[in-house]
């Protein structure tokens, strides 16, 4: 996570007003640090303040954070932000779309929710007792060898956010690697999960 985005959360957290905006909207928050229009306090943070985060980059502080919630998707950082009232109160590592399969910016909603998804699309070609014939197949394309049956990419914490992407759990190799939808990480997959409702704005940006 770089810096000025902790230096952000923190500053939110203990509340500091030197970012409020008129509006008071996660989106405004984000803007601010995306363009990096944010007032430089101080260029070095302390021990302390860098273990507020974990190793990969994620914190959570939702818990403790009152508003409604909307979420900010960065492409560029690969980073998921949740906030509450305005309020930066989470963040999370992702693996977005890979080439080919961008995910795209843009502003939409949560419409909905599937706590043990499957994907219809991608997913592996099974025998009748459950042993893997072909691997990681698309089954618009790909020819069902006889026998098998297709079982659907498990995508645990499913929140759907336009078309056939969503937030969900998944492999984050430590770059874009999805076939477009924001993998996360299964702890902060099922925390954003609990946060959400159907309706929740969401933001990507590049």
């Amino acid at each position: 996570m770089k810096p000025r985005l902790i230096l952000l959360w923190v500053l939110t957290l203990v509340g500091c007003n030197t970012l409020q905006t008129s509006s008071n909207t996660a989106f405004n928050y984000g803007h601010l640090f995306v363009t990096g229009d944010i007032p430089r306090v101080s260029r070095f943070l302390t021990d302390k303040i860098k273990g507020l985060t974990r190793n990969d980059g994620s914190f959570w502080n939702a818990d403790d954070v009152e508003g409604r919630p909307s979420i900010m998707i960065s492409l560029g950082m690969q980073m998921v932000y949740l906030f509450k009232g305005g309020q930066l109160a989470g963040g999370s590592p992702i693996s977005s779309g890979a080439e080919g399969y961008y995910t795209r910016p843009g502003r939409y909603h949560i419409t909905e929710k599937d706590i043990d998804h499957k994907s219809s699309i991608y997913g592996d070609y099974e025998d009748r007792d459950g042993n893997v014939i072909s691997l990681n197949i698309d089954n618009r394309k790909d020819p069902r060898p006889p026998g098998t049956r297709f079982e659907g990419a498990k995508m645990y914490y499913f929140m759907r956010v336009y078309g056939g992407v969503g937030m969900h759990q998944g492999y984050l190799p430590g770059y874009a690697a999805s076939h477009g939808c924001i993998r996360m990480p299964g702890r902060m997959a099922e925390r954003f999960f609990h946060e959400v409702k159907i309706g929740t704005p969401v933001e990507i940006v590049p």
